[in-house]
């Protein structure tokens, strides 16, 4: 008789209980805790004093009455940049704004990178902290004592730079008074102030070249110069980028406490911009919706200028700053 074969029934599966673990994210979070809570201040920072305030540009499109309060001031829409678009007195700040930062740039941005290069030629160390000492100093010296020491220096009045002119037969120079000099005494006393607290950026960036490209590149004969344009330069370049697309996000930026310290009344027409027109329109003729609506505006147009050129630096293989 043939064998039965017994039917094979499944064994009947018994449900379990999900194991709970702890995503990816939030144990990375619990294993670097203590970094995280270094950043509390910095985001405290931030958050109170950079994006909260930010509620506060609603005034460009209201009425605004400091008895009404925020909220319950009239809404008027574009009604103040309209207005503003209409003053021939906007158009000079924003040009004024304009022309100081791209000076700035087209001749401070380039210093550092020259200076970092050159001081990391240098083989001396106590030659070459020395220098590092001195340019970066100024940096830490308020724009008010800087101001008071230039109008010393630089005054038609007794200044120690006029005083030497005219010793040897030339006039006295209006360095702070002049409209056609005051611009350039403004832009240079800028990169002369700065430029030595950005060269510390990228001499911290040339720390870290591989030392081995020099050494292989020595054995391949290239002089320093040919080393330093194929090896220090490309090497930082990435970091040269960012600083780059930086100061092209700030480029309405051009230094109000500076130049709120040196300029006067006979020198508006080439030194007032947007900071200082807001500054005098907002606090001291109490007009806060049409000072928020420059404001506004300035940032706006920052922004966009930051979102083009990260584009660009994209487009062109950089890592750029998003």
């Amino acid at each position: 008789m043939p064998a039965v074969i017994a039917e094979r029934r499944p064994k009947p599966v018994i449900p379990q209980k999900p194991i709970k673990q702890k995503s990816a994210f939030w144990g990375h979070v619990w294993a670097t805790r203590y970094l995280y809570l270094m950043l509390v201040p910095a985001l405290l920072y931030y958050g109170i004093f950079h994006y909260y305030p930010m509620y506060g540009a609603v005034i460009a499109f209201k009425d605004f009455s400091i008895t009404k309060g925020i909220l319950g001031s009239e809404w008027v829409g574009f009604k103040h940049f309209e207005y503003l678009f209409s003053l021939d007195k906007f158009w000079q700040v924003l040009w004024n704004t304009v022309i100081i930062s791209l000076y700035r740039l087209v001749f401070g941005f380039p210093l550092p990178i020259i200076v970092a290069l050159l001081l990391n030629e240098v083989r001396l160390v106590v030659f070459k902290r020395t220098v590092q000492t001195i340019v970066y100093l100024p940096h830490f010296i308020s724009w008010v004592i800087l101001g008071g020491l230039m109008i010393n220096l630089l005054s038609t009045d007794g200044g120690v730079v006029n005083k030497l002119i005219e010793s040897f037969g030339g006039s006295a120079v209006g360095f702070m008074s002049d409209e056609s000099y005051f611009r350039d005494t403004l832009v240079w006393s800028m990169i002369w102030k700065e430029f030595g607290w950005n060269t510390i950026i990228y001499m911290a960036a040339l720390a870290g070249v591989n030392p081995q490209l020099y050494e292989a590149a020595v054995i391949d004969g290239a002089n320093r110069f040919q080393r330093m344009w194929r090896i220090t330069v490309p090497c930082i370049q990435n970091t040269i980028i960012i600083l780059l697309i930086l100061r092209i996000g700030g480029l309405m930026e051009a230094g109000f406490e500076q130049i709120y310290v040196l300029y006067h009344p006979a020198v508006y027409a080439v030194s007032d911009i947007i900071d200082t027109y807001v500054y005098r329109i907002g606090l001291t003729e109490g007009r806060f919706s049409l000072a928020a609506a420059v404001g506004l505006f300035k940032s706006v147009i920052n922004f966009v200028l930051l979102v083009i050129a990260n584009k660009l630096a994209r487009m062109m293989g950089e890592q750029g700053v998003y």
